[in-house]
């Protein structure tokens, strides 16, 4: 895998202007001193897709995608780094060779890449198998379950013979050790010698984004458990931070995911025409599978098995959606089990109804509630009607609650007036509660979190459009002053451009390899505040986030702080930060 200095991916960024990149993909029409077109990345009939050519960044404010030139192919072309630098630099005809890594960096990438080398001769022995005479109890099987070749053949299915040693023999055979193969977790090895994990399995290989193996899912023929096999944790291949056919859904740029349990709800879902569901892997949905879906959606609808345990996995996930800031449906398969069975019986127009028709995840949360109760009885009922408003507290925002508040009510014949009553009242006493629930207390932490976040943003943003103010912001907020670790790091980077006097964001973007991480720092110089302003207001808005961004340090100093010399000293720092009017800032107008 090649690496290249820093040096070398600033001139290929640097060469590479972004509006001719990006307009050979999509059409741009010159707005002022950007360009706007139809963003690529979703489907739109009204241009939201920004390019900045001054800081040499895009941005979609519809589906909020964005980044430097590295991102745009890295997302468009679904290309690793290294192969958007090496693609951008053949554009320009730009001669790249690679650079010199750390021993430690190269160790790192060596075992990386060989895993996924490895997993890939894996994942091709496995479909050679099941095309083979040996694998013909798995391929029946899977032809059984109605998949065509066109589908086995998209996926990569394939099948583990019973033999015990035949992939190890044939990766053997490869040359390679057997410190390399215990590193996948395809083998068991212990002092009678290694053997492969998987036995008489349909295979089902397990890619990231980069469509790179990561690992394998295996389905026993047979009686045996599990019945389902997940490859262990490797060095590519965490269950919880991945989502089985992602690799896909993010192709199909649909406003929805469809969330679903398993391997074989993907594959039937997406063999008629559902491209964009995915799967867990394995594993309870995580929040990090969540955070990943906001990246390409606003919309999960779940698909969980239309029995007890479907519907407690439902009720599992609807919160982790919640806090992600995901609108989630859930859809009805009733009365069949689980998508395959549903497609099978009734075809793909009905399954389509059954999505349109899908119940808001809250109603379906009290629905769920309200089963649980026996409403003929007046002391159930009173429970039920309790228990109603204690969920509503989910809700911070006014104007959302009471929008649930009504249709609640409405819903289940609860006195709406009554509702409010207990909603108010169970509020208070949270907020008087100096033990807060746990789960409260953490979405609290979150969204002050998210809060911090987006004034670090805005000030980033500002501090681009102005830099001029440098001068007199450097006193006030240090890059030590964010109290998160990618936008210390970013603001460390961009304050020491300014201190050299050169203003590139886009470089700065360059820094980070991950497309995800890019769009992280994109977002950091692109972000605005959420309505118009005249400039008297927006300088007193800009030093409303100095203050903010102050005061939030201080608490984290002080936290945990034993040494009373320096928290009184802190304390008195507090107390200056807590009272605007001192500072003065003048930005220029636009």
């Amino acid at each position: 895998m090649p690496w290249y200095s820093s040096e070398m991916i600033e001139e290929v960024r640097s060469r590479s202007d972004i509006v001719d990149v990006i307009g050979s993909y999509v059409r741009l029409r010159r707005t002022g001193s950007t360009y706007m077109g139809l963003c690529p990345f979703h489907s739109e009939n009204t241009p939201s897709f920004n390019v900045n050519p001054s800081h040499q960044l895009y941005k979609c404010f519809g589906c909020g995608v964005g980044g430097n030139v590295f991102t745009f192919i890295m997302e468009y072309e679904h290309y690793s780094f290294t192969e958007a630098v090496k693609f951008l630099a053949d554009r320009n005809g730009i001669a790249i060779s690679g650079g010199e890594m750390s021993e430690e960096q190269k160790k790192r990438e060596s075992i990386r890449a060989a895993i996924i080398e490895i997993n890939t001769k894996a994942a091709k022995f496995y479909y050679a198998l099941l095309k083979s005479e040996h694998g013909k109890y798995g391929y029946d099987y899977l032809k059984s379950r109605g998949l065509s070749e066109e589908t086995i053949r998209h996926f990569g299915l394939g099948f583990a013979g019973s033999g015990g040693v035949e992939l190890y023999g044939y990766l053997k055979k490869e040359g390679y050790s057997d410190t390399l193969l215990k590193e996948t977790g395809l083998f068991k090895m212990d002092e009678r010698g290694a053997y492969d994990k998987f036995l008489n399995r349909v295979m089902f290989p397990i890619m990231d984004i980069s469509n790179h193996v990561i690992g394998f899912g295996g389905r026993v023929m047979g009686d045996a458990k599990p019945k389902y096999l997940n490859s262990p944790e490797t060095k590519v291949f965490d269950k919880g931070r991945n989502l089985y056919g992602l690799n896909y859904a993010k192709k199909g740029r649909k406003k929805a995911f469809i969330l679903c349990e398993g391997y074989m709800d993907v594959i039937a879902m997406h063999q008629a025409g559902f491209t964009n569901a995915v799967a867990s892997l394995g594993t309870a949905f995580t929040e990090y599978q969540a955070n990943i879906i906001k990246r390409y959606v606003e919309e999960v609808l779940l698909i969980y098995d239309s029995d007890e345990a479907g519907r407690k996995a439902a009720l599992r996930a609807i919160p982790i959606l919640r806090r992600a800031g995901l609108s989630g449906k859930v859809v009805s398969l009733n009365p069949h089990k689980d998508p395959d069975e549903f497609i099978k019986a009734e075809g793909t127009e009905a399954f389509e109804e059954r999505l349109s028709s899908a119940v808001n995840s809250f109603f379906f949360e009290i629905t769920v509630l309200k089963d649980a109760f026996n409403l003929s009885d007046p002391a159930q009922k009173t429970k039920f009607i309790h228990e109603t408003a204690k969920k509503l507290l989910v809700f911070r925002d006014k104007v959302e609650r009471d929008s649930y508040l009504e249709a609640i009510a409405a819903e289940h014949g609860i006195p709406k007036e009554d509702l409010k009553n207990l909603v108010i009242r169970y509020g208070n006493s949270y907020t008087e509660n100096y033990e807060e629930p746990l789960e409260r207390r953490t979405e609290r932490k979150k969204k002050e979190e998210k809060g911090i976040t987006y004034s670090y943003q805005l000030f980033l943003s500002e501090l681009i459009a102005n830099p001029n103010i440098f001068a007199q912001v450097k006193e006030a907020v240090s890059p030590k002053d964010f109290f998160v670790e990618v936008y210390r790091e970013v603001a460390g980077l961009l304050y020491q451009q300014l201190e050299e006097g050169e203003l590139i964001p886009a470089k700065i973007v360059g820094q980070f390899e991950e497309a995800d991480t890019q769009k992280i720092v994109a977002d950091m110089f692109q972000t605005d505040y959420e309505m118009d302003m005249s400039l008297e207001e927006r300088e007193k808005a800009f030093i409303e986030l100095i203050y903010k961004i102050k005061e939030y340090s201080i608490e984290n100093r002080m936290r945990g702080l034993t040494d009373l010399n320096e928290l009184q000293k802190l304390v008195k720092e507090k107390k200056k930060w807590q009272n605007p009017g001192n500072l003065h800032i003048s930005l220029k107008d636009g």
